[in-house]
């Protein structure tokens, strides 16, 4: 879930779209129990995955690099839902998040499912569908980000948080999907109805699509009937055509009910096309593992003089109050630093003005984003955010 104990799950049933704390409320009684069970349980099960070499692994479960936990008790939680409520938080956004058309023309005619790219292939192409999904074509690819088409991020259909936006792209409108990446087992990122519908789509077009997931996740799939699914380990790589998937460290926890956190992995992607570079953070607190990640891939052939990324896709909300949100989210500051040091040369910031999951309104992490990159002078347009459904192209990369 959303935060277990800092934000996700927790505003998952516990909080409704005005901010009241609603956890008496009938509706909203089973997912306010799973949240706060959730937010205090620990973990008991045996990780069938564990490697005593690996730092980041437990008999249990996963940690983090740099921080082991960054999770919140139940009295920190009892404290910030009170004291929203009593500041009347979060206060209604000033505007609703921009919208746009799809660019559907474009995103039909690009060469899907091949992994080949012709010299005279169409460029890279995203198109933001909506909190922290995301449709990137490159490398010939259709790849889908984290897809949530719901309308509720939580496991009831009748309680937590609701789509302040339709997604910018219907179900209907995707073209044929190649991969679709999933960072973490959180409800707004891994959600049940959207993966089962792409899953179905897909095999009904005669080519499943393949699903990347963080270490643990495998069997999550395959007990809903998805058998195509590769699991990844930090720093493992999945080929598809000519395209490289990297699952890399990020600093954040996973849950879907209580009693299992952290027993899954978490991560952000490092994605290797011959006509784009790019990287997804995921969810993230700040941590060393950005400049970890630009020294893992410095050395690629391909990278280039610079070498970075083209494109960084990196999440700028969901990050209020700063003392029960920093260790799990970043907040517009810090996510122009990720995007310094993974060495981007363009970012667009995600997981914003869709679902209601904390403190700030869901339209503040633009003004912080642009505040920010301001203060820290970077050039305009290095690091912006885009409309819900809009399309853009993207330069590709010099062919050698």
């Amino acid at each position: 879930m959303k935060p277990v104990a800092p934000g996700h799950v927790c505003s998952h049933g516990a909080v409704n779209r005005t901010g009241t704390v609603g956890l008496l409320r009938p509706l909203r009684a089973f997912s306010a129990c799973v949240t706060l069970l959730a937010c205090v349980a620990g973990c008991s099960a045996v990780n069938p995955h564990y490697n005593p070499a690996k730092p980041h692994h437990t008999p249990q479960g996963f940690k983090n690099n740099y921080v082991d936990t960054v999770t919140k008790g139940f009295s920190e939680l009892l404290r910030w839902q009170l004291e929203r409520r009593e500041q009347g938080l979060p206060r209604s956004a000033a505007q609703a998040t921009p919208r746009q058309q799809p660019d559907l023309a474009a995103i039909k005619a690009y060469p899907a499912s091949t992994g080949v790219l012709s010299k005279r292939a169409a460029p890279p192409h995203i198109t933001w569908i909506g909190h922290a999904s995301m449709l990137v074509q490159a490398g010939g690819l259709n790849t889908l980000v984290d897809p949530i088409f719901s309308e509720r991020a939580s496991p009831v259909h009748f309680a937590g948080p609701r789509r302040a936006q339709a997604p910018g792209l219907a179900l209907d409108d995707l073209p044929r999907i190649d991969v679709v990446l999933i960072s973490h087992s959180h409800y707004d990122h891994l959600d049940k109805a959207s993966v089962l519908e792409i899953a179905r789509r897909s095999d009904a077009a005669g080519r499943p699509a393949l699903f990347v997931v963080p270490l643990g996740l495998k069997s999550w799939f395959t007990n809903l009937g998805i058998s195509h699914v590769a699991e990844l380990d930090w720093w493992d790589k999945q080929v598809y055509g000519a395209v490289e998937f990297y699952l890399t460290p990020v600093q954040h926890w996973s849950a879907r009910s209580f009693g299992d956190r952290s027993e899954t992995l978490w991560g952000g992607y490092a994605v290797f096309a011959p006509d784009l570079h790019w990287y997804y953070s995921g969810d993230t607190g700040y941590s060393k593992d950005f400049a970890d990640t630009a020294r893992h891939f410095a050395t690629r052939p391909d990278a280039g003089n610079a070498g970075g990324f083209d494109l960084a896709l990196i999440a700028v909300g969901a990050y209020e109050p700063r003392w029960f949100m920093k260790q799990q989210h970043v907040n517009p500051m810090e996510a122009v630093q990720i995007h310094r040091d993974i060495r981007s040369r363009r970012s667009v910031g995600v997981h914003w003005g869709t679902f209601e999951l904390t403190d700030e309104p869901l339209d503040e992490p633009p003004r912080g984003l642009q505040a920010a990159t301001r203060a820290t002078g970077l050039p305009a347009g290095e690091f912006t955010v885009m409309a819900i459904g809009q399309t853009l192209a993207l330069p590709p990369r010099l062919q050698p």
